[in-house]
């Protein structure tokens, strides 16, 4: 069944992401497998490096200005025809769209906590909930944001799990690895160094500030130790808040252990990770489920991550990684990534098993299969229903 398929982005990065955006990167890694058997758009806002409108290897992009987005958005609806229109993590427009073009069949992808209170009112998720044929969560902690509030959504809402580009990290035992990983340590002159390494934006709800407090439990024993933050303000922003300058006045106390390399494109990451010897993901808020985990297992890198929201769900502690339930204690991550310099053999095999769970299950096209079956079900199911 060959579906035309219109997805609509957030109002908050354009796609391709050119800046960046776990939701701009899943599409960037589906769209390779869903266009062979489906005709694809893209929406999304539009960026003074990118077209309006462009039509790259048979995918449509279509863009609109930030201030105007939903609205422009909703009136090219009622211009077209879609079978499926994907809306990605904004309930808030459900009706809007659902107005413009009510034909069609719709998915709600959710990314975050978007049916929160704090966003919505009920009666405004009810109608978006019942405005959609099924939604998809990036992982069962998203997914009970939902139900809970709402048990009539337990059918209707699926796990899918984000994936990655396997082609972009060569086999952690392959000379190509190790040739790419020495000339990058290199480059950053960490060679002889133990290096830990962050990646994500620079906000206190990513904890990297615990991170550079948990030095002073390690560097007596590992004085080769260098912690690398990877990353910015915000996605391709690099300006200096009052929590960066903090991060930067942490960083004096342990000169030449410390290196901020500033925000690195999407497509820059998986080199950056093959400088690392782990890879600390030290999130302090309830993150859905940080998709940089992904990345650190597809490149064999070992991984501490802390138990909050949807991170323990594709990391098993002492199997492919260790989870720290005290997730705002220094100390905490200090144990933990002693733990895995002080062996390394196990740490091995941490890595390994994390690179033989993406390459079985956290993939673009598994992501991509997952999709397309919830696609054509629904539609399906509809024409089932027009026949009775």
């Amino acid at each position: 069944m060959k579906v035309n398929i219109a997805f609509i982005c957030t109002e908050k990065l354009p796609c391709p992401a050119v800046k960046g955006g776990a939701i701009q990167i899943m599409i960037d890694g589906i769209i390779p497998f869903l266009r062979k058997n489906h005709k694809l758009t893209v929406f999304s806002i539009t960026d003074p490096f990118l077209p309006e409108r462009e039509v790259t290897e048979m995918v449509e992009f279509v863009r609109f200005p930030k201030e105007t987005y939903e609205a422009d958005v909703a009136e090219e609806l009622k211009c077209r025809e879609f079978d499926m229109i994907h809306v990605f993590n904004r309930p808030a427009n459900i009706m809007n769209y659902k107005n413009a073009a009510p034909d069609s069949a719709y998915v709600l992808s959710l990314h975050n906590d978007m049916f929160s209170e704090l966003k919505l009112s009920r009666s405004e998720s009810i109608k978006a909930i019942e405005s959609v044929d099924a939604i998809t969560s990036v992982s069962k902690f998203i997914k009970n944001t939902v139900t809970v509030r709402f048990p009539q959504t337990e059918e209707k809402v699926h796990i899918l799990y984000s994936g990655v580009d396997l082609e972009k990290f060569p086999s952690p035992l392959s000379s190509e690895r190790e040739k790419k990983r020495q000339e990058m340590r290199k480059v950053y002159q960490v060679e002889n160094k133990k290096v830990i390494l962050f990646v994500g934006r620079l906000s206190k709800t990513k904890g990297p500030h615990l991170l550079i407090e948990s030095l002073k439990f390690l560097i007596d024993k590992y004085p080769e130790a260098v912690l690398m933050i990877i990353g910015g303000k915000w996605f391709s922003d690099n300006t200096i808040t009052d929590y960066v300058k903090r991060l930067h006045d942490l960083s004096d106390s342990y000169k030449g252990h410390v290196i901020f390399t500033g925000y690195m494109p999407a497509d820059q990451i998986p080199s950056m990770l093959l400088l690392g010897d782990i890879f600390v993901c030290s999130s302090q808020w309830h993150e859905p489920l940080a998709r940089v985990l992904y990345e650190a297992m597809a490149a064999g890198i070992p991984i501490v991550t802390t138990n909050r929201g949807g991170n323990a769900e594709v990391i098993e502690h002492g199997v492919n990684g260790i989870i720290i339930d005290d997730y705002d204690q220094p100390e905490a991550f200090a144990r933990a990534i002693d733990q895995v310099l002080s062996q390394p053999v196990w740490a091995a095999r941490m890595a390994k098993q994390g690179r033989q769970r993406v390459e079985a299950s956290h993939q673009f096209n598994h992501v991509a299969d997952q999709l397309e079956k919830i696609y054509v079900d629904i539609l399906a199911h509809g024409n089932q229903d027009t026949k009775k």
